[in-house]
């Protein structure tokens, strides 16, 4: 086994066996889904979540591996690779380890300290650090050389200092204590840039701060890292008690770790100069870059950590079902545009009403929405929740409460991202005859029916669950949404007759090409009476269809077992079952009470163990569950529908559309999230808003402060909370998502500012620290 494999066994707490059998499939193409559902016997029952994370340690280390060859090829090309140094290179534990090692022998353009070595300089330098009782001044006399621009002693000190200096900066050993100690004892300080008052208000709360560097939590890190990138903050790292480039104790330490002292020798005044030079120009501005990046990494990891967890919350969202659905996309000037879908999601009709302001054509709007509804038996109502959408509620439980002979429910849906679905090429492909707001209106409706099918549908990063996202790395970002929907798609499933080609597309083992494969074969074809089938579509070859099988079902086909997760190439056990009870096997699933009496063990044999019989006998049980949660929706309360109908001590009901690392953005209906911080969250002390709150959950929330001109609501979760009082329950936002939707305006389309940034929170964070003892 690899050292890599041994290393990720004991950081997962695992057998050497089980990770070396994950690596093998990884390395084959198996995907993590495919993985963790279908080959529990091969891997010890390692479950999604630690395949992930193999997955991502897998690649970090092989990139470390690539980078520890490349960096000993080229020390040895120079001829400077020692048994010492081949020996610390080849036990360096991470990216930042091997980079101080190789360091001194990085290729660069010529330095001072080279140029200064290639005169004859180094042995000056040398002696003096040798021997500090010798004269800097006497000792340079001898190293005078005019054709080399040394004319004068201070030419040769200057010289000797600058080998010094590159040596000091470039010891290993030195980095790594002083990158330790800073990161222990030091501050990120942020200062205003001069002149940028006004125009970095959203910034002010960090015109003057300080803050221990190891504790910045992620979201005020990315605050300042964007005030700094947008010229109003500078950011500084300090040690406590001295000025930006003064530390005083990072000179100390470099000076201890060279044996340097001043005793009043003839050398040392010069030997500490040449220390705080060194710390002053090379080590801290090196180790400051170092640990801003640390922080920068950890913070934007936090960040995108949030949005993969928002986002599979979203995505794995309750879907009301297979029922005919009006998705309304409401607007005032330019009307209410509808769609009609029938049960699969098929467009059966669509065109505009204009029962808002301006028009207020609210008599024809309801003969047209009474008319839909009875010609296409429609259950459900959509209302997308953008600009107007307060008033199309209101209009639509008027219609409906006018009509009982309708029974459909009105919802309101979380349109974030149905624009960037309309104008995109697959919307574009798919209703080339439509207008783009048409779509829209579409895409609600089927948002309504089955979140995750529409939702793949648009890029993740475009959903709007996100937190600072714009600030991180999109690679990471995207590297992580993508098997944040790629685990929630196949932990569902997929129906092969209905799926659209995006959905296809995240299924295990498929890609676009082949998706679109199955959709032209299904158009040319008709339904797929069985998993078999699919074995006729071009390109999608054995491994292919391994990959996928098991998630692909055919409901109603030819088949019971190609409804279920149980993969095609483990149907041999359900034969075996029918043959030892002598039940068929529709007669076989479903029956809960004879398939529990049954021993998994009886089944197994060599190729199919005890995990994949009990999985099989338990999806016999629950053929093709969904494992999502039952459809609820929240009521908004009537007579609420604008920030200034808000009054403290109001309790509401509402969506939890964002949830952050300081706290959660409510939906309660006005066109404006409210922030229900994370210290008003519950009454015993939280550090993570996720543990009590998910996107998309109903909540009750109380209203403790409405600010108007700057549109922020603060929200408490505590319903015994009083407006006004100490607890101030969350007070003002402590930051905005930078998505464009928590916490900000909700004309959908919008592109986010920027500068979406953190306001001020100080009473609020000292007032919840003195609550939780420091603890925030």
């Amino acid at each position: 086994m690899s050292s890599i494999e041994h290393r990720i066994a004991q950081e997962l707490n695992v057998g050497a066996a089980q990770v070396t059998a994950a690596v093998a499939l990884l390395d084959e193409g198996a995907t993590v889904p495919f993985i963790s559902r279908y080959r529990k016997e091969v891997t010890g029952g390692l479950d999604d979540t630690q395949l992930r994370t193999l997955e991502d340690r897998l690649r970090y280390l092989r990139e470390l591996e690539d980078r520890r060859a490349t960096i000993l090829a080229s020390i040895d090309e120079q001829g400077k690779l020692t048994d010492e140094l081949a020996k610390a290179i080849g036990t360096a534990d991470t990216k930042t380890e091997l980079e101080d090692l190789y360091l001194p022998y990085k290729p660069k353009r010529r330095t001072k300290g080279q140029i200064a070595i290639e005169a004859g300089l180094e042995p000056l330098a040398d002696a003096l650090l040798a021997d500090p009782t010798l004269n800097p001044e006497q000792q340079a006399e001898q190293y005078l050389n005019p054709d080399q621009n040394i004319a004068d002693t201070k030419a040769a000190l200057d010289g000797a200092r600058a080998i010094l200096m590159e040596r000091f900066a470039e010891d290993a050993g030195l980095i790594g204590k002083l990158r330790e100690y800073l990161w222990q004892h030091g501050e990120m300080q942020a200062r205003l840039v001069d002149g940028k008052e006004e125009e970095g208000a959203k910034f002010r709360d960090y015109f003057e701060h300080n803050e221990p560097i190891r504790k910045v939590p992620s979201h005020r890190a990315l605050a300042m890292f964007r005030g700094r990138n947008e010229g109003v903050l500078q950011l500084s790292l300090v040690l406590p008690g001295e000025e930006p480039r003064g530390g005083s104790q990072g000179e100390v330490l470099v000076a201890e770790h060279f044996g340097l002292e001043d005793q009043n020798r003839a050398a040392d005044r010069w030997l500490s100069e040449v220390v705080r030079w060194t710390w002053r120009v090379k080590l801290l501005t090196h180790i400051e870059t170092d640990l801003f990046n640390r922080v920068r990494e950890a913070a934007e990891q936090a960040a995108i950590d949030v949005f993969a967890k928002n986002l599979k919350d979203l995505l794995l969202a309750a879907p009301a079902g297979p029922k005919a659905t009006i998705g309304l996309d409401p607007g005032l000037r330019t009307g209410v545009k509808v769609a009609v879908v029938d049960e699969t999601g098929k467009v059966v009709d669509h065109g505009a009403i204009f029962p808002t302001p301006p028009q207020n054509k609210i008599k024809e709007a309801e003969q047209v929405l009474v008319a839909l509804c009875a010609k296409h038996n429609v259950e459900l109502i959509a209302i997308g929740n953008g600009t107007a959408s307060r008033e199309t509620e209101r209009f639509v439980k008027d219609v409906l409460k006018a009509h009982p002979e309708i029974k459909a429910q009105s919802v309101m849906v979380n349109e974030s991202g149905a624009s960037v679905y309309s104008a995109s090429e697959f919307a574009a492909r798919e209703f080339p005859d439509l207008d783009v707001t048409i779509r829209g209106a579409i895409s609600i409706a089927r948002r309504l029916q089955d979140p995750l099918a529409e939702l793949v549908k648009i890029d993740p990063k475009s959903i709007g669950v996100g937190q600072y996202q714009h600030d991180v790395s999109q690679v990471a970002l995207a590297r992580q949404l993508d098997a944040v929907v790629e685990d929630c798609v196949n932990s569902v499933g997929v129906d092969l007759n209905t799926a659209s080609a995006p959905l296809l597309t995240r299924v295990s083992g498929l890609n676009q090409t082949i998706a679109g494969n199955i959709v032209s074969f299904r158009d040319a074809n008709g339904a797929f009476r069985n998993r078999k089938q699919l074995k006729d579509v071009s390109r999608l070859g054995p491994k292919a269809f391994e990959q996928a099988a098991g998630f692909l079902k055919v409901v109603g086909g030819e088949n019971p077992l190609d409804a279920s997760a149980v993969h095609p190439e483990s149907y041999s056990v359900v034969e075996r079952i029918v043959a030892t009870s002598g039940r068929a096997v529709n007669d076989l699933v479903g029956d809960s009470r004879y398939l529990r009496g049954l021993k998994p063990e009886d089944y197994t044999d060599d190729q199919f163990g005890l995990p994949t019989v009990t999985d099989i006998l338990r999806e016999l049980e629950k053929p093709g569950r969904d494992p999502r949660p039952e459809f609820k929706t929240a009521e908004f309360q009537e007579g609420v529908e604008k920030l200034t109908d808000l009054r403290p001590n109001m309790i509401l009901e509402g969506v939890a559309t964002n949830v952050t690392h300081f706290g959660a953005f409510v939906d309660v209906g006005v066109h404006q999230d409210g922030l229900v911080h994370i210290s008003a969250m519950s009454h015993q002390y939280i550090d993570d808003p996720s543990k009590v709150i998910k996107a998309g959950d109903i909540v009750k929330v109380k209203v403790m402060d409405v600010d108007v001109p700057r549109k922020r609501i603060s929200l408490s979760m505590r319903l015994d909370d009083e407006a006004g009082a100490d607890s101030k329950a969350g007070g003002k936002v402590e930051g905005k998502t930078g998505a464009g939707r928590g916490g900000n305006g909700r004309s959908r389309g919008s592109r986010p500012s920027k500068a979406e940034e953190p306001t001020a929170m100080a009473a609020l964070m000292k007032e919840a620290m003195k609550k939780k003892g420091g603890r925030l």
